[in-house]
Parts: structure tokens; C-alpha cells; sequence
């Protein structure tokens, strides 16, 4: 199978390609190539997709079974991948986000039939706007595939933005923010399990003009996970409970993906996803991808960099909590 990964450096779409050549795949990168050395064994086109005249010369003749987009995040994406590769694909795979789905969620688990709305998170609302322009684009013929995943890490940033800083803290006994008092039930998936889902459905006639989730069968608290966390490093972490309201009005950005997002309690069934991908299952659980997370960094100190905005907004958000329990 000839396949065509739009971006291939990211945490989820690395794993996707070590899968792929792995299974002995045809695998071609499309990117600018500013990002990483490129995995051994594939194929390289170095454009930017954003530029399409400029994507259309590298892709100049030829074609593909499968067409996956990492890096599209709003309609005009969409829209270019359409032109590109109408009639150069067997199959468009469009990476949307469970995020998308209604949030908080009305109802767990959550199923591919639960509705589309989040209200709180641009990102969102953009993968949302994504899916509709691909659906009607289905409808019109272009076989596509609609795949979301969910929280998904490998070796990189976690469990938030600001890459290493978290871990960094819990080293130093700093406080650490939690959304919520921490109990909220969350889903976090290896790049690898995800990949096996991925792969499974690229090829496959049933996935045509269908979404899947791709997501973990492990559920963790956030207390939980940054315990987890703490016992890789070897400290047990100081965890500074603030309340959503808060952490959105200190930071709006961080703020508006934590309310829509993180905040909320989500358990995904991926029965849709298994009856066309019965070999998808969660192999890499969190206490080892967790090991390996923190002995990533710790091998080459030179991964070890505090972002020092986010590192600020830590210590904000943490006196907000000391000074809220020192009033009581």
C-alpha cells in the first residue's frame, strides 16, 4: 500500500509512521522538513502545504492509495487537500480531534454517534467546521475517512503545553496545577496503540465515508496520572487543585483547552473502530509509557527546557490555591 502522510514529524503522526514501515508500507512524508531527521526508509517530498502550488509541484504525477492530513485544522486545509488530491487517492484521512465531540458530554461513553459541539475551545470548533466541509465532499463522491483521536502522547510535551516544565517541577517539590480537585476520569493513548488503529482502517472499504475515534480502553484520574508521573522521578507530587474558572481567567488560552478539554470527564467505546480493526487494543499502558516519557528526557538534558511562560503561570495559578486554603 502506497501511502501519503501530510506532516509525519508530531507525536501522533511519528508513531503512525514507525507503524507503517514497520508493517513494510510504502510511506512518503510530505513537510517542509524543518523538524526532525527524517525516519529511515521513506520517501520525502519537501513542501509546504500551506503554499499549494508549491505542494502540487512535489506531488507532481503522482498518486496514492492513502492520503492522511496531520496538520489540517480549518476548512481552508480541508479545502486544499481536496484540490490536491481529488482523484489522486483512494482514500482522504482527515485527523479531527475527540475533542469535538459535546463537551461536557452528556452521556458516557462516548460513541462516533455523540453530537459534535464544544462551545468553549476555538481548536475545536475549527475540527468541527473541518469535518462538515469533508462530509459534504462525501457526499459528493470523494472517498474520505474521518479519524479522531484523543489525548495521545509519545516521547514529547506532557501532560500539557510547555513541554518538559512539568516534569521539571515535580523534580524540584514545585506545586503543579490539576484542573478540578483531580478525580475527573481521563483517556490517554500511545502513539504506537494509536497508530495500529490508524493503520488498520487505511485501505479498508468499510471506513469509507465513515468517523472513528482511536483511543485508549485505559482510564486514569488526574491525580492519578501525575502520580504516575511522580514515581518515574522519583518525587511524589505537590498537586495544586484550581478551580477551570480560575485557570481561564489567569491564562485564556491554556484556559480555553482545559475547559474544553481536560476538565471534563471522557470514556470512549471503541467497538466501532475494533469490528473493522479487531488487532487495535491498548498494549502500551500509562505506567510504561510514563517510564519511558521521563527517561527520554533525562538521557540528553538538552530535552530538559523549562518554558518559563508557562513555568509563571504555574506559580500564579498555585498561589491562587495556597492563599484559597489559607482563608478557610
Amino acid at each position: 500500500m502506497k501511502l501519503l502522510f501530510i506532516g509525519g514529524t508530531g507525536i501522533i503522526s511519528s508513531g503512525c509512521v514507525a507503524v507503517a514501515l514497520e508493517r513494510g508500507l510504502d510511506v512518503t512524508l510530505l513537510n517542509r522538513g524543518q523538524r526532525a531527521v527524517l525516519p529511515e526508509g521513506c520517501r520525502h517530498l519537501r513542501a509546504d502545504i500551506r503554499d499549494p502550488d508549491q505542494a502540487r509541484r512535489a506531488l507532481d504525477g503522482q498518486a496514492f492509495d492513502a492520503v492522511v492530513d496531520f496538520v489540517a485544522f480549518e476548512p481552508a486545509h480541508v479545502e486544499t487537500d481536496l484540490d490536491l488530491f481529488r482523484g489522486r487517492c483512494g482514500q482522504l484521512v482527515f485527523i479531527g480531534s475527540a475533542s469535538a465531540y459535546q463537551t461536557p458530554p452528556g452521556t458516557l461513553p462516548i460513541t462516533e454517534d455523540t453530537p459534535l459541539d464544544n462551545p468553549f475551545w476555538a481548536y475545536s470548533r475549527q475540527k468541527i467546521a473541518c469535518e462538515q466541509r469533508l462530509r459534504r465532499a462525501m457526499e459528493e463522491g470523494v472517498p474520505a475517512t474521518i479519524v479522531r483521536p484523543s489525548h495521545t502522547y509519545g516521547r514529547g510535551p506532557f501532560p500539557y503545553d510547555g513541554g518538559y516544565t512539568v516534569l521539571q517541577r515535580i523534580r524540584d517539590g514545585r506545586p503543579v496545577v490539576v484542573p478540578g480537585d483531580g478525580t475527573s476520569v481521563w483517556t490517554l493513548t500511545h502513539h504506537r496503540d494509536f497508530a495500529v488503529g490508524l493503520i488498520g482502517l487505511l485501505g479498508h472499504p468499510a471506513a469509507l465515508g465513515e468517523a472513528f475515534h482511536i483511543t485508549n480502553d485505559e482510564w486514569l484520574t488526574w491525580n492519578g496520572i501525575f502520580a504516575t508521573l511522580g514515581r518515574h522521578l522519583g518525587r511524589e507530587p505537590r498537586l495544586a487543585h484550581v478551580p477551570t474558572a480560575a485557570i481561564r481567567k489567569a491564562d485564556a488560552e491554556w484556559g480555553a483547552s482545559v475547559w474544553g478539554d481536560k476538565a471534563h470527564s471522557a470514556i470512549f467505546d471503541n467497538g466501532k473502530l475494533r469490528r473493522l480493526v479487531p488487532e487495535f487494543g491498548t498494549t502500551i499502558r500509562f505506567e510504561d509509557g510514563a517510564r519511558d516519557i521521563v527517561e527520554w528526557y533525562l538521557e540528553d538534558p538538552t530535552r530538559c527546557t523549562v518554558d518559563a511562560h508557562f513555568d509563571a503561570l504555574q506559580d500564579r495559578l498555585a498561589a491562587i490555591y495556597a492563599r484559597a486554603l489559607a482563608s478557610v
